[in-house]
């Protein structure tokens, strides 16, 4: 098999989800001699990608993109070290947890899936976030985003909660806030004083790009 076919599979099972295959082609690659890059960026982000278009169509649904979100979780387990050790630039850095109260955790574990898929790096805190926690982890990590999820209505305040405790300990000013979760809309975010909502992880990953490229923008000219 070339590579090119290699690359070519790699990227229709981790469409499909097939997860033993995807990480069989990600060894035969690396055993070829195929960089760990380009087996992220030539078939396994572009075929991610790929199923965040057709979610985003109405071809794909949650588990269609949970299945192919875990086979390429499974190639990352064996690539991610072998990225640190050439240098592989991340393109951001962001911290995520389900907020105080919440131990929902499907749609985050997806978007982190998608995010580490797309070259971030990701700092999971969990589910049932205090603020203070959000705050230590963000003092530490000094992130890109953070990223607050709610999957109950009687969750929700807890962004508004989060929000002031980054404000009071005076980082608010240094992160963007991304809020998300089954019952979350972009007029509840804006009220709350979000930076940025999505409605799924693929909508979430374009959105973070955004942010930071507006920001990085920003200090720029600044």
């Amino acid at each position: 098999m070339t590579n090119d076919e290699l690359l070519r599979q790699l990227y229709d099972y981790t469409l499909v989800g097939n997860a033993p295959a995807v990480l069989e082609l990600t060894n035969s690659g690396l055993q070829a001699g195929m960089g760990p890059e380009t087996l992220l960026y030539e078939a396994l982000i572009p075929s991610l990608e790929e199923v965040g278009a057709r979610f985003e169509r109405g071809d794909f649904f949650v588990p269609e993109m949970l299945i192919a979100g875990k086979a390429m979780a499974g190639a990352l387990e064996v690539l991610r070290p072998l990225l640190a050790e050439t240098g592989a630039e991340s393109i951001g850095t962001v911290v995520i947890g389900t907020v105080k109260g919440d131990v929902h955790d499907i749609g985050k574990n997806l978007v982190n899936i998608m995010f580490e898929g797309a070259g971030f790096q990701v700092i999971d805190l969990g589910v049932q976030v205090a603020p203070e926690k959000f705050v230590e982890a963000v003092a530490e990590h000094k992130p890109d985003i953070v990223g607050f999820s709610a999957f109950l209505t009687t969750t929700m305040p807890m962004f508004k909660a989060n929000i002031n405790a980054l404000t009071k300990a005076g980082l608010r000013d240094k992160v963007a806030v991304m809020v998300g979760g089954a019952p979350v809309t972009q007029e509840y975010a804006d009220v709350v004083g979000a930076d940025g909502y999505a409605a799924d992880a693929s909508a979430a990953v374009v959105k973070a790009k955004q942010l930071i490229a507006g920001r990085r923008a920003a200090a720029l000219s600044a």
